[in-house]
């Protein structure tokens, strides 16, 4: 876990939260910025303008409203290319991006791969590169993202591809749910001894007004319920919720998706 302002080389990753709880991951090395998922422009123009940084990028992980709802405000103020899923719609999309493409920023030196995610939307997208990760609303610290448009199947296999990056990734998702994850994460987990760990330390943080995120991907590999759904302790206690044997991971991540929804 990290604070709000977090250095990757020369570049900060700093989050601006909008609405209830989302967080909006703004990338600068002083001068030039670019923005993640970007629901509301308001804290973003303020950023931008206290700091007199020039927008030059909006990366955009899937085209719920509340991560792209900002993008024509900030195109009004700045002429800045936007990246986005090409399965979906994107406002003011500039390149089409889909698995296997990269995207550079060049005012910044930054370069990410994309990942398709699918499961929380149709198209969702991830970049990943420099030792980070952008998520969206797929995978969440110690839990993951609502199937609105995509099957469970789609789900487990996005999360697998997540949880193959390297451990030391830094995971920047979308909202500040980390809590409220660790609760229902004992719940299907009641014997992991992480999640006390980490539950110690998140509190701690947003007692300090702080960000939990980022995490890293091998913590969520030792306390992320979506992420262990292959193991005999989730199966178990999904099966028990249940009211019957589930037969593989697909059908114990899907018990447990439904379980987490009523949470």
């Amino acid at each position: 876990m990290n604070d709000s302002s977090v250095e990757k080389s020369a570049v900060s990753i700093v989050a601006l939260r909008a609405f209830r709880d989302n967080y909006i991951w703004c990338l600068h090395n002083g001068q030039d910025a670019a923005v993640v998922d970007p629901g509301d422009a308001a804290p973003v123009l303020e950023y931008l303008q206290r700091h007199r940084l020039q927008l030059r990028a909006i990366v955009c992980t899937h085209h719920h409203a509340d991560h792209v709802g900002g993008n024509a405000a900030l195109l009004s103020e700045y002429n800045a290319a936007v990246f986005g899923p090409a399965r979906e719609p994107i406002p003011g999309v500039t390149q089409q991006v889909k698995q296997g493409d990269h995207i550079r920023i060049d005012s910044l030196n930054l370069e990410f791969r994309v990942l398709d995610i699918p499961g929380h939307t149709a198209g969702h997208v991830a970049y990943v590169g420099e030792g980070v990760l952008f998520c969206g609303d797929t995978l969440f610290s110690c839990g993951c993202g609502r199937l609105f448009e995509g099957t469970p199947r789609q789900m487990v296999e996005s999360l697998r591809k997540l949880a193959e990056l390297p451990p030391e990734t830094l995971v920047y998702c979308g909202h500040e749910y980390t809590l409220s994850n660790i609760r229902f994460a004992h719940a299907a987990e009641p014997g992991n001894p992480a999640l006390a760990r980490c539950q110690s330390e998140v509190e701690a943080l947003l007692e300090r007004g702080l960000p939990s995120l980022p995490s890293r991907i091998g913590t969520e590999l030792s306390t992320n319920p979506f992420l262990r759904a292959h193991l005999p302790a989730l199966a178990s206690t999904a099966s028990q919720r249940a009211g019957r044997p589930l037969v593989d991971e697909v059908e114990v991540f899907a018990a447990l998706r439904e379980w987490k929804n009523t949470f």
